[in-house]
């Protein structure tokens, strides 16, 4: 068997080798002749899954270790009877700690504003529940959820009038509800003055274009933006005016790309009918250095701040975004690369949930709000 597999997935040899050949590819630049003989293909957001690449290829099994699977031509791989599956959940807390990052890195205080949750699937959801453990005051939009699922559901006006609006959609283009551009100048206009927009689903739910045309009219808006239209090839113009930009890393974290990977890997199992021979368990690594000492001498928030900061600096990621935008310049083919060069070499990220926050009583706010951000406070 030869299973054909994205360089950025974490660890696949832990689980793949044992049932055949691996070759590993990168993600965006993978053809028809890379699976002209493959048995399986296991790829991320980046490979456009459909009969350009597949027509003819002996593949059975598609699996996409990411939630979304908007790069999957899932109709045509229906009709040619191959199996396909994506990793619902695995990345949702990696993009929940990058929320949480951005705004602390903003001095943006959510647990005293009112959060709007564009998209509460897997990813929203997890934020929304995050957020409402905490006391925070949330809105959401999702016309594909009940008010039995979720009791913070509104109209979209209502939720762009929040203190911070926060995507977290799929990008689709039919049925009832399709999300691209669902974010259009009109919507755009309407958000609060002072407001704090981010994105961390698809570029293409925000109409990009609009976008920049109302960032160049309203220098209150501060906007997070981790997923761009046309990426790799982003707008130069948009990225130099929003607060804060990485390349599409907000669900990188390490813990979440492996789950991902361990989730394909049973599906995978289930469709050739093997005998798993690895768990998530048996692979995952320790953090070696993982004690975080609670600041002295500053208030809760400052301390919060600087504990987040420890562990996830999101800083860097901007930096090094807009290192790569200026040393290409004008040259678009340079900056594709070079935004696909950081997802391929992004920097180890560990979840909250592997660090103890040491030096504190457990009983005060700022424990408890450390534990419900996935910290162990010892």
């Amino acid at each position: 068997m030869k299973i054909v597999i994205d360089e950025n997935i974490p660890l696949a040899e832990d689980f793949f080798s044992a049932h055949g050949e691996i070759v590993r590819l990168p993600g965006r630049q993978m053809s028809a002749a890379d699976v002209a003989d493959a048995d399986a293909l296991l790829v991320r957001s980046v490979t456009p899954v459909n009969e350009a690449l597949l027509a003819g290829s002996p593949v059975k099994f598609v699996g996409t270790c990411t939630i979304g699977m908007d790069h999957l031509d899932q109709r045509w791989l229906d009709h040619q009877s191959i199996a396909y599956t994506n990793a619902p959940g695995c990345n949702a807390n990696s993009v929940v700690e990058y929320v949480y990052a951005a705004l602390a890195h903003l001095n943006i205080d959510w647990r005293d504003k009112t959060v709007g949750i564009i998209g509460c699937g897997n990813v929203g959801g997890a934020l929304h529940r995050a957020l409402t453990a905490q006391g925070v005051s949330c809105r959401c939009y999702d016309p594909l959820l009940s008010i039995e699922q979720n009791p913070d559901l509104c109209e979209l006006e209502d939720v762009l009038q929040c203190d911070i609006v926060s995507l977290h959609t799929p990008l689709t283009t039919v049925g009832p509800h399709p999300s691209r551009h669902l974010l259009a100048k009109e919507q755009l206009l309407q958000l609060a003055p002072g407001g704090v927009l981010l994105n961390c689903g698809r570029g293409a739910v925000i109409d990009n274009k609009a976008l920049l045309q109302v960032m160049q009219n309203r220098n209150d808006l501060q906007v997070v933006l981790d997923v761009w239209e046309w990426e790799p090839n982003i707008d130069l113009q948009l990225f130099e005016r929003v607060v804060l930009g990485s390349p599409h890393i907000a669900g990188y974290s390490f813990d979440g790309k492996l789950k991902g990977t361990a989730m394909i890997y049973e599906a995978f199992c289930q469709q050739f009918e093997f005998a798993p021979s690895t768990r998530l368990a048996d692979v995952v690594p320790a953090v070696a250095d993982n004690q975080v000492s609670a600041p002295v001498g500053v208030d809760d928030w400052q301390a919060l701040r600087e504990v987040i900061a420890a562990i996830y600096d999101i800083a860097a990621d901007d930096q090094r975004l807009r290192q790569v935008a200026s040393e290409a310049g004008a040259q678009g083919e340079a900056l594709s690369q070079g935004f696909d060069r950081l997802r391929k070499n992004y920097p180890v990220r560990r979840e909250f949930g592997n660090y103890q926050v040491t030096g504190l009583d457990k009983n005060t706010p700022l424990a408890e709000t450390l534990a419900a951000l996935g910290f162990t406070v010892k």
